[in-house]
């Protein structure tokens, strides 16, 4: 029986994709674990596996085919044996809809990373690579089945698949939920579920704008799925978290000291020093030791509790064509600088060559986005739910400062803090930014 290939979702807040490229074509025959195509969301593109054996019969969506909706009919396999023509004729009543990409209907769930922060960690982006039981042994899953499993925090292996070849999906693990019978998994999913994105803010019709401009002035550029991402979670933010800021400024001088110094003494191997530490690297670090030093602060909202988090995993905000995505650097507050600076460039280079994983930007519990390299001074960003906290970092510049009653000049930077008022007000928010100017202009402090 023909097996239908559609669109997966390689994300729980996927919507649609392009299409960008097919790594196979009709006739070729593939197995379990070949990769059959690339697929690009708004902030990276993935490879997709194939899941069964077979020979590609039909190939119905063709490469560079943009906004394909998630569970989409893209292509025909024909099982081993059975004739190619007439599965690529039938493919569409196939009953067997598995493969590759089998995309169920997520449920609405955070969206993605956009602007100044990530959202909630994803799944593995390969929509076919297997789970593994606490044995090891492989558990074959659909990504939406292994992310219910694992916010549910049961165990895969515990559960009868009743897709093809066993394959565990969204109706089973919800089955074994309601029923009580699924098994705990050995160690509980990470983190918190956030709220459910709000819908964008319908605002002027695009007939209603261009009357205003004279015909033929402009030219229409339309947005790409990373922009209507960014747009969608700026409108969630600004509607429903009630923003406070906090500024304040910190002296440089005993930082950039000692990144001199510390650079200065950095190891050699293959010619080339194994880090080159930055001040944003630093200012990573002091975040994340001033949300250990106040865990309050360290939350997320919802409407029922407040989601304490353990670790500081801090996002970045990383300036890509087309718009912003904010790569994580889990627990950063155990993590030395030498490895944040190391992370943070790979990171920062796979985000421009948009080959993230999902579980590298979404999530996180703070960030930082730092336009001081762009000469700016100081500005606000906007808090990416469920965070809630970002830290917007101005420039550093020589200021005259007043010290012992003497003016003196000093390198000065100034930050602001804003926050979610529901769970972090100004007070905390001070405290919070108190402790991080402590680590700044006492920078001794992080190496301890």
């Amino acid at each position: 029986m023909p097996i239908n290939i559609t669109m997966p979702a390689l994300s729980p807040t996927m919507e649609e994709g392009n299409l960008a490229k097919w790594l196979v074509k009709e006739g070729d025959k593939v197995k379990s674990g070949d990769v059959i195509a690339e697929i690009e969301t708004d902030k990276a593109t993935m490879e997709v596996e194939a899941v069964d054996e077979g020979t590609v019969a039909k190939i119905v969506v063709p490469a560079g085919t943009e906004g394909v909706k998630v569970n989409a009919l893209i292509a025909v396999l024909a099982a081993d044996g059975e004739d190619v023509a007439a599965a690529a004729k039938g493919g569409n009543g196939a009953a067997a809809p598995a493969s590759a990409a089998k995309a169920e209907a997520p449920p609405p769930a955070a969206p993605s990373a956009p602007a100044a922060a990530p959202a909630p960690a994803a799944p593995t982006p390969v929509a076919a690579q297997p789970a593994k039981s606490e044995g090891g042994a492989r558990v074959f899953s659909s990504p939406l089945a292994r992310r219910l499993a694992k916010d549910a925090g049961i165990d895969l292996s515990a559960i009868a698949g009743s897709g093809p070849h066993g394959r565990v999906v969204k109706k089973d693990v919800e089955a074994a939920v309601s029923g009580g019978t699924a098994k705990p998994a050995a160690a509980p999913a990470a983190g918190a579920a956030a709220p459910a994105a709000a819908p964008l803010a319908k605002g002027p019709s695009d007939d209603a704008v261009l009357k205003l401009f004279e015909p033929g002035s402009y030219e229409l550029v339309p947005h790409d799925g990373m922009r209507k991402t960014i747009a969608k979670r700026l409108v969630e933010s600004k509607q429903t978290i009630p923003h406070f800021y906090v500024s304040v400024d910190c002296e440089l001088d005993a930082l950039l000291a000692l990144r001199a110094q510390l650079n200065a003494a950095a190891p050699e191997k293959d010619g080339k020093p194994v880090y080159k530490l930055s001040v944003n690297d630093m200012v990573i670090k002091a975040l994340a030791l001033a949300l250990r030093d106040v865990p309050n602060a360290n939350v997320s909202w919802t409407e029922n509790a407040m989601v304490k988090h353990k670790h500081a995993d801090v996002g970045v905000a990383v300036s890509i064509p087309g718009g912003l995505i904010t790569p994580i650097v889990r627990q950063a507050e155990v993590k030395s600088l030498s490895a944040i600076s190391n992370e943070m460039k790979d990171l920062g280079q796979r985000a421009k060559d948009r080959k993230l994983k999902p579980e590298e930007y979404q999530g996180g519990t703070t960030a930082v986005s730092n336009m001081g390299m762009m000469g700016v001074k100081n500005f606000a960003a906007v808090v990416n739910p469920p965070h809630a906290t970002i830290l917007a970092v101005g420039a550093g510049e020589e200021r005259v400062v007043i010290k012992n009653k003497q003016m003196v000049i000093a390198n000065v930077m100034t930050v602001t803090l804003s926050t979610d008022h529901r769970c972090v007000d100004g007070a905390l928010g001070a405290e919070l930014l108190g402790a991080f100017k402590r680590y700044i202009e006492n920078p001794m402090g992080m190496l301890v």
